[in-house]
């Protein structure tokens, strides 16, 4: 897969206009801090699962992993994997943009509004 091919793929979003229920500025940070939050403890349970059954099977012990240096390809993939997840956490911005280049979209409270002024 190639970067642009994750980006985009990490960018998918649902058809129509996100609506927003605060600011904008403020759903937008707290979209990306909530992005943040979710990879970060999802990521943490993993590596200590690893961690404990790695050392408890005795293949290494957690000091080896503080040590470790990749080599040049794993950094490639790393390096990847981090773009991916940049574009994950920064999804929002990616939509807001879209969603400002679309044209014909109707947000769902504009519909909500419209529906209830047609008594």
């Amino acid at each position: 897969m190639s970067i642009a091919d994750a980006i985009a793929e990490a960018g998918a979003k649902p058809a129509g206009k996100r609506p927003f229920f605060l600011d904008t500025e403020i759903e937008t940070v707290l979209a990306i801090t909530m992005a943040l939050v979710q990879e970060v403890s999802v990521s943490r349970q993993r590596v200590d699962t690893l961690e404990r059954l790695l050392e408890d099977k005795g293949v290494l012990r957690r000091e080896e992993i503080e040590t470790f240096n990749p080599a040049p390809h794993v950094a490639v993939e790393r390096s990847l994997a981090t773009q991916e997840y940049i574009a994950r956490v920064l999804r929002i911005i990616q939509q807001r943009n879209e969603a400002n280049k679309a044209v014909g979209d109707i947000a769902s409270e504009d519909v909500a509004v419209e529906l209830g002024g047609a008594d």
